[in-house]
């Protein structure tokens, strides 16, 4: 399957939403790494749970090891990798004609842990607990609303907002990263600060798109 079927078959799965260029971006990265996974065979179930392992990994490695230093970039890392094995599984998938309901239903529960997951590192860079708290609900608030409007019937909520899941995996990863780079700098605060702007704005997309299709 090249890039452009996986796009359009990616797009069919979630309702119809048009993939902006950020999102087209991170799926033909992951189409690109899927490809020799499909090819050799692998279950996406795997890569769903080697996904959530990195992502839970990375939350232990933030708490245990310290504000800074290696143990913070360490997580950045495993969370930069668990935020790739999150769209290889699909990815592969989608590639494999393996897709079910049952794979869907494991791999939005695995997303729920990595979105804590994620929180759970920049708290342990030394972002507030309040804060932490406010960017990850309204993450979870947000994945809420777009699932309840499905189960009411609206399968097409076509919206990509500016907090989807790579944007958080990516604030989470390159801020824990930062704290141990440039120290002067209170990196996990402010990562976890921008998160909450654009998920109470994203928040806010979801459910404006919701109320009209509804």
């Amino acid at each position: 399957m090249d890039r452009e079927a996986y796009l359009q078959r990616w797009s069919a799965l979630h309702g119809g939403t048009h993939a902006n260029a950020l999102v087209r971006g991170w799926l033909s990265g992951a189409h690109a790494l899927a490809r020799p996974l499909a090819a050799a065979g692998t279950a996406p179930w795997v890569v769903t749970l080697a996904g959530a392992a990195l992502a839970v990994g990375a939350a232990a490695l933030a708490v245990t090891g310290g504000r800074g230093g290696a143990a913070a970039v360490g997580a950045g890392v495993l969370l930069a990798l668990a935020g790739i094995f999150d769209n290889l599984d699909g990815a592969v998938a989608v590639m494999t004609g393996r897709t079910s309901r049952r794979g869907a239903l494991l791999d939005a529960a695995v997303d729920r842990v990595g979105d804590a997951a994620c929180a759970v590192v920049l708290w342990g860079c030394g972002a507030p607990a309040w804060l932490v708290l406010v960017a990850g609900g309204l993450a979870q608030l947000q994945e809420y609303v777009r699932a309840r409007a499905q189960g009411l019937g609206v399968d097409d909520v076509t919206v990509v907002s500016v907090a989807e899941r790579p944007v958080r995996l990516a604030l989470a990863a390159s801020c824990s990263i930062a704290t141990a780079i440039v120290v002067w700098l209170d990196w996990a605060t402010l990562g976890a600060g921008v998160w909450a702007v654009l998920g109470l704005i994203g928040i806010v997309q979801v459910t404006s798109a919701v109320v009209r299709r509804l």
